[in-house]
């Protein structure tokens, strides 16, 4: 029977909560870029969404979920000719996700090196130049995926779906392989619809998680299977008249703290509201205000932080709106005494879907890691490229955990490898659970950057299937991942690297070490990536750098290395000698020690090496940098991890 198309009509509740226009320079607290384009007259609804009301039984390729890169996915596979079935459940009823959902309306934006100009291009391109700019209205992002899908003869879109679930089978060699979805409609009913691919673009990798694809968890890679990154509610403020707006633009354009600022549409600041005295300080407290202007007098407010969320737990996610519902009333009282501009805002509603950084994690063909970041790493198979600092959000409500910048990056490469499970075939996975560690998803977790992946994935199914290969055979073929980009060349995308200079800190003496530092978390080089590998250590600090390594490395290193300074007076002030440095490293290793004698056993034993040895030029006063290569030799040689 022929399927039917039908035209989605949005309840006015949901129309209202989409009237939202343009938004803040921060997501997740960096800093975008300034590009801003002559605004159209704003749309009054959002466009209905053509959907079928009965699937087919058969596509080329199933697309899971309408967050933006789900978009760029359905569109790119049907640009390539092949019939595709974009699907989501969610009782989501617009695309655009974390962006028209999430209230998330600015881009924090991939930039080339000059800051002039911004990696990939492709259909993201072509979504950005149909919105307002860096900021915008998410009605005129809804529409603009809106028109994108609906474009494209071979889309069809399913929402509303009370259930996706994989199909999977076992292929002749023994391979688990996707070869469709099963669909549960609202009223309850089924249907199994195969593909020859599925593409999983939900936020979370729900579908690949059920099909049986491995994933880490949150920070468990680094050794903290405790704490996530914190979640956001975004929420609206209500009579920001024109004259608020400019008394906002003067108060942060005014001041001199470095990354304030406001521009017609969007603000980044007020840096007091990080001391709001919240009344449940464990779970919810404000950062500084990231502000998105909209044209009905009101804007968005991405500024909370609630900690404790279980992201795959429906009560849980409530419970961080209830808890955001009861401060925020309190959070707006303290903001209308520190800043008389907002005297007379009132609260509106919060954003239907809360703002989760990070969930899974997929472990791919390829990883990609710290180190790809600190080389500024180009891939054979590179789909994408990326430059968006790396940026970690509080992941406690600790007054002295105010989130981390490791590090700016100027370039890296995102390879195919990174969008493809090693475990099962005939899937791939796009946007922020991607083959990523937890570190550097800090910057590949960004939105634009994974629509590029969204876009490199609908055009590999089409290759996989003209060569009539797997997706993991595709991903391991030099020839066949040239034929991949030259394909997503040809539709638009920009994948010509540009030329960038090492960073300075690769020619230093420390660099070997500073690699396994970064890629624990033990050292941060902020916007600037000043390591500060000459400056001096001291006893404490070397105690913290051990309780960054024994959370990542536990068996190898049980012990407490606060040992070390028990007793000890001003551990911070005093300079660090190798002596006290091995005895540190020693006690972590292995429970008891003596400072004198430690030095000489970790030698003899091969966890100090003679080649560090000779890089320290000062064996009283030892550098972070000259601290980072013995955790590095003690990593190496009790761990069996080199970096």
């Amino acid at each position: 029977m022929e399927n039917r198309k039908w035209k989605l009509l949005l309840p006015v509740g949901i129309v209202l909560m989409a009237l939202i226009v343009v938004g803040t320079m921060l997501i997740a607290g960096g800093l975008v870029g300034t590009k801003e384009k002559e605004t159209p007259p704003p749309p009054v609804t959002v466009t209905e969404v053509p959907q079928v009301e009965t699937p087919k039984e058969k596509y080329d390729v199933i697309v899971v979920g309408t967050d933006p890169e789900g978009v760029t996915a359905a569109v790119s596979a049907a640009r390539n000719g092949l019939k595709t079935l974009l699907v989501d459940g969610k009782d989501r009823e617009i695309m655009g996700g974390l962006f028209t959902l999430g209230w998330l309306n600015s881009l924090d934006m991939n930039r080339t090196p000059d800051g002039k100009d911004y990696y990939n291009k492709g259909l993201f391109k072509e979504w950005f130049d149909q919105i307002e700019g860096d900021s915008f209205d998410i009605v005129t992002a809804a529409n603009a995926f809106h028109r994108m899908v609906e474009a494209e003869e071979n889309i069809e879109v399913r929402m509303g779906l009370e259930a996706i679930e994989p199909i999977v089978e076992e292929s002749e060699n023994g391979d688990s392989v996707v070869t469709g979805a099963k669909l549960t409609m609202g009223d309850g009913t089924s249907l199994q619809v195969s593909a020859s691919a599925v593409i999983d673009a939900t936020q979370d990798a729900d579908f690949a998680a059920a099909a049986g694809a491995e994933f880490t968890f949150g920070r468990e890679d680094i050794g903290d299977t405790e704490l996530l990154m914190a979640v956001t509610p975004v929420f609206k403020l209500t009579n920001v008249t024109p004259e608020v707006w400019s008394k906002v633009k003067e108060r942060l354009n005014g001041d001199e703290s470095d990354g304030t600022g406001a521009n017609d549409h969007s603000a980044w600041g007020y840096v007091e509201m990080w001391d709001y005295p919240s009344t449940n300080p464990e779970r919810i407290r404000s950062r500084g205000l990231n502000l998105g202007r909209q044209n009905d007098e009101t804007m968005l407010v991405n500024s909370v932080q609630i900690f404790g969320v279980d992201p795959f737990d429906p009560a849980s996610r409530e419970e961080a709106y209830e808890i955001a519902r009861k401060e925020l009333p309190l959070m707006l009282e303290h903001m209308k005494k520190l800043y008389p501009e907002f005297a007379d805002i009132e609260l509106g509603e919060l954003a239907p879907e809360l703002y989760i950084r990070e969930t899974r994690h997929l472990v791919g063909m390829y990883r990609l890691n710290m180190v790809d970041l600190l080389e500024q790493r180009t891939h054979p198979d590179d789909i994408a490229y990326g430059s968006y600092p790396v940026d970690i959000q509080s992941t406690s409500a600790a007054k002295t955990d105010r989130g981390a910048v490791l590090m700016g990056p100027k370039l890296y490469g995102v390879p195919f490898g990174a969008l493809v499970p090693q475990t099962i075939d005939g899937l791939l996975v796009v946007g922020r659970s991607a083959s990523f560690d937890t570190l550097p998803h800090g910057s590949a977790r960004v939105v634009p950057l994974g629509m590029a992946t969204g876009e490199a994935a609908g055009a590999a199914v089409k290759v996989s299937l003209d060569e009539n290969v797997s997706l993991r055979e595709l991903a391991a073929s030099e020839q066949l991942v040239d034929k991949l980009q030259e394909r997503l060349t040809a539709q638009g995308m920009d994948l010509e690297a540009p030329k960038t200079e090492p960073y300075a800190f690769i020619s230093h003496p420390a660099y070997e070490g500073l690699k396994a530092a970064v890629s624990m978390g033990i050292a941060q080089g902020a916007y600037k990536n000043d390591f500060a590998l000459d400056e001096t250590s001291n006893p404490k600090r070397i105690v913290n750098n051990m309780a960054g390594v024994s959370k990542v490395y536990r068996d190898a290193f049980p012990h407490a290395a606060a040992a070390a300074i028990e007793g000890m007076a001003d551990s911070d002030k005093q300079p660090l000698t190798l002596e006290q440095a091995a005895y540190t490293i020693a006690i972590s290793i292995y429970g008891e020690a003596q400072l004198e004698g430690s030095l000489a056993r970790l030698t003899e034993e091969g966890v100090i090496t003679n080649e560090t040895l000779s890089t320290i030029k000062d064996q009283q006063e030892l550098t972070n940098g000259d601290v980072y290569l013995l955790l590095k030799d003690a990593v190496a040689k009790v761990a069996g991890v080199t970096y």
